[in-house]
């Protein structure tokens, strides 16, 4: 009896100790995954905030800064060359120049919606917080586009078809030189899967247009 005993009590043992094994191990894994949560949270913010701080400057619709043409080098990689450091890939700038070299109110706007797109392939963590603010800005770059170059008679008008056609020739041809490839549309089209629901930024462009003349 004496012998079943200590049977009984040596496996009780070893169950208590496994179930406590089991759940240090659940504990040390919850902690583990919490720092990580943290660590992601903390470098996805930081993200948002880089996103919502870059911005087009003056200078960059001047062209005070043109990048070389990088020729070859322009589709090497899906994000391409950015050798002014301004956020914008340089054959996109400039072709922008290139097309619009009499209207610096066409270039801002225009290099504001390339900036916001090309912010697709630099950002370094790319989860559905960072797709959605990004896809924010670009919303933001798009009413600076419609509204700065085929602008409303005031806020209650509904535009017409041609106004659109106008609006929708402006974003396609950032948008073409800007997804210029497979490669590139195929990226763009794996971020958009990252989207979520999302209100509208406010309405202000990153350049203030009452100080360009044309």
């Amino acid at each position: 009896m004496e012998k079943i005993k200590k049977i009984l009590a040596h496996k009780i043992f070893k169950i208590i100790k496994w179930v406590f094994l089991i759940l240090l191990g659940l504990f040390i894994i919850l902690i583990i995954g919490r720092v990580i949560y943290r660590n992601n949270e903390e470098k996805t913010n930081e993200q948002v905030i880089k996103i919502h701080n870059t911005k087009l400057t003056l200078d960059d619709v001047m062209g005070k800064n043109l990048p070389p043409d990088p020729r070859a080098l322009a589709d090497k990689t899906v994000q391409g060359i950015d050798a002014n450091k301004n956020g914008i890939r340089d054959d996109v700038e400039l072709a922008v120049f290139k097309e619009y070299p009499n209207s610096a109110k066409t270039r801002a706007v225009l290099l504001q919606y390339a900036l916001a797109l090309q912010m697709e392939v630099v950002q370094p963590m790319v989860n559905t917080t960072t797709a959605t603010e990004i896809v924010r800005e670009q919303d933001r770059a798009g009413y600076c586009v419609s509204d700065t170059l085929v602008p409303r008679k005031s806020s209650e008008d509904s535009r017409s078809n041609a106004d659109m056609e106008k609006i929708n020739g402006f974003i396609n041809f950032v948008e073409n030189k800007q997804f210029n490839n497979k490669e590139r549309k195929e990226m763009n089209n794996t971020f958009l899967k990252n989207l979520r629901s999302y209100s509208d930024l406010d309405k202000i462009c990153d350049v203030d247009y009452s100080k360009l003349l044309n």
